[in-house]
């Protein structure tokens, strides 16, 4: 969903606090993207420009295929399973890129090529209308605890990191990422995926790392437990209690993604890893790596599994946030913050309407909302989930 829409927003930088003196609104262009997806590179099930396809067909503007461990650029031949043949995937793939495709049959069975990064990006991107950013999903772990993190626009692949502990691992990989950046002096970040993903990573390990910006509040992946459970908290719990803490220690705050973490694209239902489940919507002046990093740095984009958003605006003395809204759905927006002497971010107010604001208040140490919809979620048949919107934290003087 790309959308001229009216922005005013003083986004989050590498500080705890800012002063703002004049506001500017311009028009603004939403880019919607996927930073979490996977193809036959791992363990995906289908070929990358299959995948591509679907994102450019379904009005995204921007895709990051982030295989476990592999930036995509040697030489690799797929050989097709029996479930393979049954999703007639090479007929797919044929029917829609011709003599593109490369096989060879030997006893064994056929086998595919696998299109590098360089390839599939040199014949489906366009710089104008839709990128495809190179990624990689660093996967390790600790215990059986399992450690995932992606790198956006990573340049040289990173190996799974061992270590002593979570936050070990997890550091080893953020510092080589950075390391990465400092010496291309190319913009690149990495972000935590799915935390209650076997419940791997824990409130406290992210509390304990050093320049993490980014991690997964939503994940699409039907083994994800977004929702937490008696014993382990939600990611948005998590979240706010992780931020608390970055902001006593004076860190940047954490920022919250949505993604799909697709896998399957022949069979749709709630127990498969579909796509179009969860993205970012990044308020950025083009459509360029560089610009989308910036953004996404800044705080300047939400995170959604379904909700659409119309207007945000952030001032001096309020956050005011209009939805866009669809048909009958009625939607609910929540604002929380954390304010001084508390120890816990606490619900300020909630509107059940389009539109709503906030005016911060002099105890208040940062803001964010979540707007919910009534609307269910398309993949869930038994379940009381519903689309939902989620505004990053926004710190007030």
């Amino acid at each position: 969903m790309k959308q001229s829409i009216q922005y005013s927003l003083i986004t989050l930088s590498f500080v705890t606090v800012f002063s703002c003196s004049t506001i500017e609104s311009r028009e603004q262009v939403w880019h919607k993207g996927n930073l979490h997806t996977h193809s036959f590179w791992s363990d995906g099930d289908d070929f990358p420009e299959m995948i591509i396809n679907w994102y450019k067909n379904h009005d995204y503007q921007f895709i990051a295929i982030s295989d476990h461990n592999t930036i995509a650029n040697e030489e690799k031949w797929y050989k097709l399973s029996k479930k393979d043949l049954d999703h007639k995937v090479l007929d797919k793939y044929i029917d829609s890129f011709g003599d593109w495709v490369e096989t060879r049959l030997d006893s064994s069975g056929t086998a595919v090529r696998l299109k590098t990064y360089d390839e599939y990006r040199g014949k489906l991107e366009d710089p104008e209308e839709f990128l495809i950013i190179p990624s990689e999903e660093v996967t390790s772990s600790f215990e059986r605890k399992p450690i995932h993190i992606n790198v956006t626009n990573i340049q040289d692949k990173i190996d799974p990191q061992k270590g002593n502990s979570v936050v070990e691992i997890i550091q080893k990989t953020l510092d080589l990422i950075y390391e990465q950046r400092n010496k291309l002096g190319i913009p690149m970040f990495a972000h935590i995926n799915h935390p209650n993903f076997g419940y791997g990573v824990s409130t406290d390990d992210i509390k304990n790392l050093n320049g993490e910006r980014f991690f997964e509040v939503y994940n699409g992946h039907p083994a994800v437990n977004n929702e937490g459970n008696e014993e382990f908290e939600s990611t948005e719990t998590m979240w706010d209690l992780i931020n608390i803490h970055y902001f006593k220690q004076g860190k940047p705050l954490l920022l919250g993604i949505a993604t799909d973490d697709s896998h399957n694209y022949h069979e749709f239902s709630e127990k498969k890893s579909n796509t179009g489940r969860g993205w970012v919507m990044v308020n950025s002046d083009e459509l360029s790596y560089s610009s989308l990093i910036d953004a996404m740095e800044k705080g300047n984009f939400y995170a959604s599994n379904g909700v659409y958003l119309k207007n945000i605006t952030r001032t001096e003395k309020e956050l005011v946030i209009e939805v866009e809204a669809k048909g009958d759905v009625n939607y609910q927006i929540i604002f929380l913050g954390y304010k001084k002497d508390s120890d816990a971010v606490v619900e300020l107010k909630r509107v059940q309407a389009n539109k709503a604001s906030y005016l911060f208040k002099k105890d208040d140490l940062f803001v964010r909302a979540t707007i919910i919809s009534d609307e269910p979620l398309d993949f869930m048949t038994d379940s009381n989930q519903t689309k939902k919107a989620w505004i990053q934290p926004q710190l007030i003087n």
